[in-house]
């Protein structure tokens, strides 16, 4: 299997891009995928507006893309470029839109390494699933995955020149897709955005084209509930009982399973559970970025002094959201009636952690200790408002506000 990158960081993810483009021709095919509208067509543009005349865009899903003999002639003209000795970069956006794509484009690779023709490939696509699942069936050895995951709150304040507590409240507040950033004054436009170009899109289309969904009604329903109960524990049978149509508990897990692959939401398991009842334990429900949450629930943002209960959840989810985006493996931890919100374990360290959006005392902190007891090779961690850090300190637990750890992740040199 190819390694895999993943970046939350739209500029780092083009300068790894460029650096791969900079090695000599033809390597391996780059394989950038990630969610909806968060850049990787700018991301393609810009490499295209850079390389000028060695550079061949293609929509793929385009109304070019449709005409008869458009494959046969990008690939004719390409071929006779490299032939001069240029090297030529093929960038084809949302690739998966292609009939059979991957075995297509499996079929040009070849030649080109056949004839050593100094071509680079870069391909995009937004669904997980179809690009994941054609790279390899067809194109096993032959590329390497870049993923482009939801934005941090860091990439946020850098794009569009926002404070760092500004760019974490927006994190918290409608998420961090690019494109809604110039509606963050205008709540209704925001959710009009985030509901047309990305969520109808990613669930009315990106999922349902996969042949793999036999109740699309269904399949919203699971999302709904996703989105509705954010950073809770929230078991199958419970679930099939808050959905209006009749659901197996297999199917129910396969939709979740889908939404994960399609950048929307991340059923996290149960730390430690045995891998024969992993499925039995209840999933945490994390919707990936909070524009979903912004998007869905009826009853708008939550306020911290008139909604507690539903802003800390917020804060929660997106905290949690930050870690899976940048590559962690994120488990929950609960013996009743003591729980850990995130157990992390990756690039970051390893990690146990609660997020508190109002003041708390020692007794608060009971399943934190008790879990780090046990495993003592995670550091446990508190997330708070920087009014309420003291009950932690003297817990002899690191803490740290909440805003900084979507801007900078946990502690360094940890």
């Amino acid at each position: 299997m190819p390694q895999s990158y993943l970046y939350s960081s739209f500029e780092e993810c083009r300068q790894v891009l460029e650096a791969r483009l900079a090695d000599p021709a033809p390597g391996r095919i780059q394989l950038l995928t990630g969610p909806r509208q968060v850049g990787k067509t700018t991301l393609l543009l810009g490499l295209a507006e850079r390389l000028v005349s060695s550079a061949s865009y293609a929509a793929c899903d385009g109304p070019e893309a449709a005409t008869p003999g458009f494959w046969e002639r990008l690939w004719a003209r390409v071929a006779e470029e490299a032939r001069g000795g240029s090297t030529v970069t093929v960038l084809l956006d949302e690739v998966q839109h292609l009939e059979d794509w991957a075995a297509r484009l499996k079929t040009e690779w070849d030649r080109i390494r056949r004839r050593n023709l100094p071509i680079h490939v870069v391909a995009t696509g937004s669904s997980a699933l179809r690009v994941g699942k054609g790279s390899r069936e067809s194109l096993a050895g032959r590329f390497e995955r870049i993923t482009l995951t939801h934005w941090s709150a860091a990439s946020l304040s850098a794009a569009f020149g926002l404070s760092g507590p500004e760019a974490a409240d927006l994190v918290v507040r409608q998420g961090a897709y690019p494109g809604a950033a110039a509606y963050r004054d205008d709540p209704r436009r925001c959710t009009a955005y985030l509901r047309d170009a990305i969520v109808e899109p990613a669930i009315g289309r990106d999922i349902l084209a996969l042949g793999h969904v036999r109740k699309p009604a269904l399949l919203r329903q699971v999302f709904a509930v996703c989105t509705g109960a954010p950073a809770q524990i929230v078991s199958l049978q419970k679930m099939q009982g808050q959905l209006r149509d009749a659901g197996a508990l297999e199917t129910i897990a396969h939709y979740l399973a889908l939404l994960h692959e399609a950048y929307l939401v991340a059923p996290l398991r149960k730390y430690g559970a045995r891998p024969l009842r992993q499925r039995a334990a209840p999933p945490k429900l994390i919707a990936l970025s909070n524009a979903l949450l912004a998007a869905t629930d009826p009853r708008g943002v939550p306020a911290a002094e008139t909604d507690p209960a539903r802003y800390g959840a917020w804060v929660e989810n997106a905290c949690i959201a930050h870690a899976v985006n940048s590559g962690q493996d994120v488990t929950y931890w609960r013996e009743e009636p003591l729980e850990v919100d995130a157990v992390i374990d990756g690039s970051w360290g390893r990690w146990a952690i609660e997020v508190k959006t109002a003041r708390f005392d020692e007794r608060d902190l009971r399943g934190l200790l008790e879990f780090t007891k046990r495993y003592p090779s995670y550091r446990p961690l508190v997330l708070g408002p920087a009014a309420g850090l003291e009950a932690a300190e003297r817990a002899g637990v690191s803490a740290m506000r909440w805003k900084d750890f979507l801007l900078e992740g946990p502690p360094a040199g940890s």
